[in-house]
């Protein structure tokens, strides 16, 4: 597809609603609301499963003695969602969103039943390695489903939706999974997830049934897009590009495994880790990515760096409040939630902006991180407030809300149909292995600059996230440029 046709494809007067038929653009129409709650069902469960696992794993990890392989069992569903992202991006365009769906739901419930009957440590971090497979597949055919079935206004509001669903998640599931630990043993934080699961996916069944199996309108048969695909981007066919994900998601665990090592070993480790994904990264992402060509590449590319910036700073302030502030778990614990929240009403607040520059909507979400940042950073003097604190961190996360839709709504306008699971995958990838990167980084540099007990070992860390924030910001501009190009053209007589 060419890139007028594309813009007009993003312009289908099908798509656009009347100007009184408002109640076109909620993702709850009508025609959208089986799909869209079985969407957000998924995600729910998904963002529950996350904060429940990450609550209940202490207790998973003393009652089968695996200790030693406590920081596996989180790289690992991390490294592996790797995988997943990259085979569901060739398989969506090739073949539509629902199989990959459908085969993402059971790897995921297959995974958590695994972990939930695990026998041992080792037989539960692989049950996360599939459950992470499951999960990579799951978001990437989601993303595909929403460019294929939601008219472009509505899809802001589809976004703000999936962000809202971590919401009470976030508030409750740590709880939750605190009770059910406490009164029916940690396997049912597990085995609970997928008999939730399974009716979501019903509710799903009927609207992805009525979805076309390939890629449809201006790209042509499937077939001329794997014969396209295959000449021009040798290196994009499936089986090559499932390979090249190996690679990355195991440049992902040695990062990760590194940052649990002291001295030799964790630079060995790290060294390795950044080899495999120098190795693989450029051929699992738009190219040009690497160098913010303008467009579609530098777009994907700000998500892994306002992703670094922002996790890369979220991980260290519970730390600190704990150790240099005085707080207790719960106490330190509600700035995450407030966050949490904050970040869904800046998704919310995306998904009713209509007509503002995409480019000052990422200056904007991204100075708001950036000012989370450096409150942070000020929580190490005494005297400062923590009231102040508490709300600088909530602009971050209020400015994650914002920017995060605005680049998966900038990368599925600017992906041609046929490529849209591919970019979506690229978007995740590189959201993954960009965080990884920049927590190695930091972690690396936090146990060498002495720990928790020396305050410009955060210091150090939060300078690393706001470098990747600075930069972002730099580049923020770069996104749209193509858009606006086009539209000068096709509005030129």
């Amino acid at each position: 597809m060419t890139d007028t046709a594309r813009v007009d494809a993003s312009r289908s007067d099908d798509d656009a609603p009347r100007p009184r038929d408002r109640a076109g653009l909620s993702p709850f129409a009508r025609r959208y609301r089986a799909l869209s709650i079985g969407m957000i069902a998924l995600i729910g469960l998904s963002a529950f499963e996350s904060l429940a696992v990450a609550t209940a794993m202490p207790w998973v990890a003393a009652a089968l003695d695996g200790m030693a392989l406590y920081a596996t069992a989180f790289a690992g569903p991390l490294a592996s969602g790797v995988i997943g992202m990259t085979a569901a991006g060739s398989w969506t365009d090739r073949r539509g969103p629902t199989p990959a769906l459908l085969v993402g739901v059971a790897l995921f419930v297959v995974g958590l039943l695994v972990a939930g009957f695990a026998p041992t440590m080792l037989v539960l971090v692989a049950g996360r390695i599939v459950q992470g497979i499951g999960s990579g597949m799951l978001i990437v055919a989601l993303y595909v489903v929403v460019a294929r079935v939601y008219p472009e206004q509505v899809r802001p509001r589809v976004f703000a939706a999936f962000a809202a669903a971590w919401v009470v998640p976030g508030i409750i599931g740590p709880g939750v999974a605190g009770l059910v630990v406490e009164h029916l043993g940690w396997r049912w934080v597990f085995l609970g997830v997928p008999v939730l699961a399974v009716p979501a996916l019903l509710v799903l069944r009927p609207a992805l049934g009525a979805m076309p199996s390939g890629t449809v309108g201006a790209v042509g048969t499937v077939g001329a897009i794997e014969a396209v695909a295959g000449a021009a981007h040798p290196e994009r066919a499936p089986w090559r590009r499932t390979a090249v994900s190996v690679v990355a998601a195991a440049g992902v665990l040695a990062l990760h495994h590194g940052g649990q090592q002291h001295g030799v070993a964790m630079a060995a480790w790290v060294t390795g880790g950044l080899v495999a994904l120098a190795a693989s990264i450029p051929r699992l992402v738009p190219a040009g990515t690497l160098r913010s060509r303008r467009g579609l590449p530098t777009a994907i590319g700000l998500r892994g760096l306002l992703s670094a910036a922002y996790f890369g700073t979220e991980v260290f302030v519970p730390l600190l409040l704990t150790t240099h502030r005085s707080l207790s778990a719960a106490a330190a614990g509600t700035f995450l939630t407030a966050t949490a929240v904050s970040w869904a009403g800046g998704s919310a607040l995306r998904g009713r902006v209509v007509g503002s520059s995409d480019a000052a909507l990422l200056r904007v979400g991204t100075l708001g991180v950036l000012a989370g940042i450096g409150t942070a950073a000020l929580m190490l003097v005494p005297g400062f407030p923590l009231a102040a604190a508490f709300a600088g961190w909530c602009l971050a996360g209020f400015g994650m809300g914002v920017t995060i839709p605005t680049l998966s709504l900038l990368t599925l306008r600017l992906s041609p149909e046929g490529e849209q699971g591919v970019n979506s995958s690229a978007l995740q990838v590189v959201d993954a292995v960009t965080s990884a990167s920049i927590l190695a980084l930091s972690g690396a540099l936090f146990v060498v600059l002495g720990g928790p007990a020396r305050p410009v070992a955060f210091v150090t860390c939060f300078a690393v996230a706001a470098a990747t924030g600075v930069l972002a910001l730099g580049l923020s501009g770069r996104t749209t440029e193509q858009i606006h190009r086009e539209d000068k053209r096709l509005d030129t007589p």
